[in-house]
């Protein structure tokens, strides 16, 4: 195994032998140096793992050599030493991309620990949170049954969401592929859990219903709007959990977290139903008997969420609530850029609503283009992409905004989606919709037992086309494909993110509640 090579520059270094030997002797390689231009040289010619350097030196200073050591490498870690406690010094170095900072006397023990967090964290990293994983994998294996409630199915997914947080930050990826297994054994007995007690909670006496998207407005919002608050209701579609926790380290730096709260999407978890479900405070078929005019049949064309806006108005005003309301939605990158320009209509509305479709166009492309494809190849990469977006959108320049003007926001999705792998064959006619993860239409006919059958669209709130019309979900990661070039469908849709049916990740889903730091 290589040493790990260290340079120490110090105009005193004679002094710090006993340092030098005590290193030496944990089997690192350390190269001296007494000056800066000495220093320089030195990285100019040779790599080095961490590079120790004396602040207070004569000829180059500490904080001149680290602005010349940067421009030759700029990744290698810094360690800024000095005699000096003045907090300009501080700030200046810190503001120079240095690792760390010690004040002298510096002993042994301190820079060892230095080493190990600059140097050696990653390794470190890993080999502490697979053996946490691995004293957990059994715990959440254990708790994982067909007898759980909607809440101790949301604490398990958080578990599993955090470990695969954790875990992505690892270089150990045996852990990942046993993670992966326990995710899909959790997701087989979520399915069934679902299956079993789905169409319950729409029974009159039932007791076990969690949070549904029809839900979302009149709990989650409208209470706050009724404070007095200004409340900014932020809706990004098809985003899962996984991505709204790596998109919350951006938001911790301008909000904190009031709420943070998951629940559950309707079926099918796709826009047109959950979404529509959510705005209109009602199940797709209340929609379509109560205000046809703003309910489209699930067919394969044109858009079913045209009437948002309409839909929020009339579940605001069967509440009673007469509120200032301002509402857009947008759905490309050129709308995109002029969100900052809406803080004027927020700041003089009670309620503000947003749609955001970015995240949903990541998943569609993903699936049509080999680009990004390959930019977003696994749940990391997705959400290392998502992550990428919102850094660089007019988005999060709308949400600094807000928050310097401390306007509540409620960040919310309709629903999420799983990255499948496994074709299931289903025979439909004419009329069967497209959807990988569900179908309805007349006569469908399938095979695996793993589906949920819905043969009676009534008895969970969804429209019928006619009187034979029945639903079917796919769950795990399984999707639709037809006989008719199967093979060709099942390939070209394999490993692509898709949504509709029923998962951890399509249908439980944060709804989250920030207030400014101000």
């Amino acid at each position: 195994m290589r040493k790990i090579k260290i340079l120490w520059t110090d105009d005193e270094i004679d002094l710090l032998r006993a340092h030098i030997i005590f290193l030496q002797e944990k089997g690192f390689e350390v190269i001296t140096a007494n000056n800066g231009d000495d220093a320089i040289e030195l990285v100019r010619n040779d790599f080095f793992d961490i590079i120790f350097l004396d602040e207070n030196m004569p000829g180059l200073s500490g904080l001149q050599t680290l602005s010349e050591i940067k421009t030759i490498d700029p990744n290698v870690p810094v360690v800024m030493i000095t005699k000096s406690e003045e907090e300009d010094i501080m700030d200046e170095a810190i503001g120079s991309k240095m690792a760390d900072y010690l004040i002298k006397p510096v002993n042994p023990n301190q820079i060892l620990l230095s080493i190990k967090k600059n140097v050696d964290q990653r390794r470190l990293v890993t080999q502490r949170t697979t053996s946490a994983y691995q004293s957990e994998f059994s715990k959440i294996g254990m708790q994982i049954s067909d007898q759980l409630s909607f809440d101790e199915w949301v604490e398990i997914y958080r578990k599993l969401v955090f470990w695969e947080l954790e875990l992505s930050n690892s270089e150990d990826s045996a852990m990942d592929e046993v993670l992966k297994m326990q995710k899909t054994e959790a997701n087989n007995a979520f399915s069934r859990y679902i299956r079993t007690n789905y169409q319950s909670w729409f029974g009159s006496n039932s007791t076990e219903r969690p949070l549904l998207s029809p839900d979302i407005f009149r709990k989650k919002v409208i209470p706050l709007v009724d404070q007095g608050t200004r409340v900014f209701v932020l809706v990004i579609d098809n985003l899962r959990y996984d991505q709204y926790r790596v998109l919350s380290t951006v938001l911790n730096n301008y909000f904190h977290v009031e709420e943070e709260e998951l629940y559950c999407s309707i079926l099918p978890t796709v826009t047109m139903y959950a979404r529509n479900a959510m705005f209109s405070g009602l199940m797709p078929s209340e929609i379509e008997r109560l205000y046809p005019e703003y309910w489209d049949d699930d067919d394969n064309e044109g858009h079913k969420n045209r009437f948002e806006f309409e839909l929020l108005q009339k579940q605001l005003s069967r509440l009673g609530k007469d509120y200032k309301l301002f509402f857009e939605k947008i759905t490309n990158v050129k709308a995109g850029k002029k969100m900052s320009d809406y803080l004027g209509n927020i700041l003089q509305s009670d309620l503000s609503v947003m749609v955001v479709n970015f995240v949903d166009m990541i998943s569609h492309a993903r699936t049509e283009m080999d680009m990004i494809k390959e930019l977003a190849s696994d749940e990391s990469a997705y959400r290392s992409l998502t992550l990428s977006w919102f850094n660089h959108s007019s988005l999060l320049d709308l949400l600094k905004l807000l928050a310097e003007n401390k306007v509540k926001v409620v960040l919310t999705t309709d629903h999420g989606s799983i990255r499948v792998d496994n074709a299931q064959k289903v025979i439909g006619d004419r009329e069967t919709n497209a959807n990988l993860r569900y179908k309805l239409g007349r006569n469908l006919n399938f095979k695996s037992k793993a589906i949920f059958d819905i043969k009676n669209p009534a008895s969970i709130y969804l429209p019928s086309r006619n009187v034979s019309t029945s639903y079917i979900f796919a769950t795990n990661t399984d999707f639709f494909a037809y006989p008719n070039n199967y093979n060709y469908y099942a390939q070209y849709y394999r490993n692509t993110f898709q949504h509709g049916g029923i998962s951890l990740e399509e249908m439980i889903i944060p709804v989250v509640t920030l207030n400014s730091k101000g």
